[in-house]
């Protein structure tokens, strides 16, 4: 395979330029262009930051992809798929309104808002992994899979599990429903918490097993271990938390799980990536806090590959010394410290990402062998 190019734009402007307008020229330059847009729905995929979270990006980057993508015929919308956890965006409604009070709305960004797998989470779609080890069908948000074009903004940050999130997490756990999430965190059958179940029964309803049974008496719900089979659709019809998963998958396995949904999101259609490395938390943005960033900004990424944009901003990031005063600098610190030559995993010890990208070029999502272009 020959080598992928990216694009990278630092964070400086001249007097009477901004970042939005530098971030236009940086994708015209890497080549959005040349995909066909005229009256397709193009979905660009984004985190629009839990409550609480600073860290993600501002809607005006968003609005700078959005308005080129108008300029060249197509219909664009912001989305993301709810969330697994219990949190400000586990429901469609709840995650709008996260979104709309993160600076989200349709007159700040140009274009409609729409949450890829509906309501409730569970409207979602199979779509096969060609070549996949570990996934055979992957469950993305029904309104992703039917836009005819896919672009993924990523806001490059640190991860607690996966050691940095760039464009394969926030394309392959990101579009995954609130089940497609499940199956790539967790291994096992589900837990229900008795004190937190009203006896609604909308769980019940989306369980296609008999895996759930409902206590008449204590007007309570349990999960019919032999009959479950693990799908975690009950978990989006819970409006109350009272179902999770407690058995989390090994890093390595999430990472393979991760680049898997990837590759089932962007296969047969024109797909295009940008990564703005700013911000550099240590932590995901599906935090309701944010802590001090770990390295300074760098700047703007943008490729048609995704393996390759995330290893490229890996290696802008690891060329540049730890912020002062953060929780990367902090460890380093530490007396039983010890350097693991890698900026993502000292701060995180138990993180790890290189079987991820190892993983996505072995399944053909794309190479780690690039070409770095500088537009100014």
């Amino acid at each position: 395979m020959e080598k992928a190019k990216v694009y990278y734009s630092d964070f400086r402007t001249k007097q009477g330029e901004g970042l939005p307008t530098k971030l236009k020229r940086l994708i015209k330059k890497a080549g959005i262009d040349q995909i066909d847009m005229e009256g397709k729905f193009v979905a660009i995929k984004m985190h629009f930051g839990e409550l609480g979270n600073l860290s993600f990006l501002r809607p005006n980057y968003a609005k700078a992809v959005a308005d080129v993508v108008k300029e060249l015929g197509g219909k664009p919308f912001l989305t993301d798929c709810n969330t697994l956890y219990p949190g400000s965006r586990k429901n469609a409604l709840e995650h709008l309104y996260c979104a709309w009070e993160n600076g989200f709305t349709p007159m700040s960004v140009g274009c409609p808002i729409l949450i890829g797998d509906g309501l409730k989470g569970t409207d979602d779609i199979s779509v096969p992994v060609e070549g996949g080890e570990y996934i055979k069908e992957a469950k993305i948000g029904r309104a992703i899979m039917d836009a005819d074009i896919f672009i993924s903004l990523n806001h490059f940050k640190g991860h607690e599990m996966t050691g940095f999130g760039g464009a394969i997490k926030n394309i392959g756990m990101g579009c995954g429903s609130r089940a497609g999430k499940k199956e790539q965190h967790s291994n096992g059958k589900p837990v229900l918490d008795s004190d937190l179940c009203r006896g609604c029964r909308l769980c019940q309803k989306e369980c296609a097993n008999n895996g759930l049974i409902f206590d008449e008496q204590t007007k309570k719900m349990s999960v019919e271990l032999s009959n479950c089979v693990g799908c975690g659709r009950c978990i989006g019809a819970c409006a109350f938390d009272a179902i999770r998963f407690p058995n989390d998958a090994a890093v390595k396995e999430l990472n393979c799980r991760m680049a898997e949904y990837t590759k089932a999101v962007v296969d047969g259609r024109p797909n295009f990536h940008i990564s703005l490395v700013m911000d550099v938390s240590p932590h995901c943005d599906c935090h309701c806090e944010n802590d001090a960033p770990i390295l300074p900004d760098v700047g703007m990424f943008a490729s048609f590959d995704p393996l390759a944009l995330d290893r490229a901003c890996v290696d802008a990031c690891l060329k540049c010394e730890p912020m002062p005063n953060s929780l990367l600098s902090e460890r380093m610190s530490e007396k039983d410290f010890v350097d693991r030559h890698d900026h993502f995993e000292n701060t995180t010890v138990n993180s790890e990402y290189k079987t991820c990208l190892e993983h996505a070029e072995k399944i053909g999502l794309g190479t780690s062998d690039y070409e770095l272009i500088y537009v100014k």
